[in-house]
């Protein structure tokens, strides 16, 4: 069912901001550790040496799972180490007045073009696109708070 899940499309209203992003990671990542756990268990180890001892045909679908699983972990681990590392960057988007936010931009920008560069997962251009709305997102949402403020 997780995995089901993971290979589905992200559907999320365009108005979120790069938190939302980084959430989103820390979740995923938080389900697939707990199923690395859960493989890692006795009872698992027990039933996979059953399956081995009979050669079972079933040890190729559950090897397959488990690189999938594997797979899906080390990517949620990866895009949390990256997106943690935005986060001062965009910070200023949640907290400052525009001039502040505007200081901060170049690097956010340059921080997500190491990130594209760098990622083994991160670096596709849907998910630079995607992080790139939500930073205009949360830029554009402070900015009208500001200015809503200022009426």
């Amino acid at each position: 069912k997780v995995l089901a899940e993971n290979d589905q499309l992200r559907k999320e209203a365009d108005d979120l901001g790069p938190r939302v992003e980084l959430d989103y990671w820390k979740k995923k990542l938080s389900k697939f550790n707990y199923l690395m756990e859960q493989l890692k268990s006795p009872d698992v180890k027990a039933v996979l040496g059953v399956l081995t001892a009979a050669k079972s045909k079933l040890l190729k679908k559950w090897q397959a799972l488990d690189i999938r699983i594997t797979d899906a972990a080390n990517e949620a681990k990866d895009n949390v180490k990256y997106l943690y590392s935005l986060e001062k960057y965009y910070d200023p988007l949640y907290n400052s007045d525009p001039v502040s936010m505007l200081d901060a931009i170049p690097g956010l920008i340059n921080a997500i073009k190491m990130i594209q560069s760098i990622s083994q997962h991160y670096n596709t251009s849907e998910k630079i696109s995607s992080l790139f709305v939500k930073v205009g997102a949360q830029s554009e949402e402070k900015s009208s708070q500001i200015v809503f403020c200022a009426d």
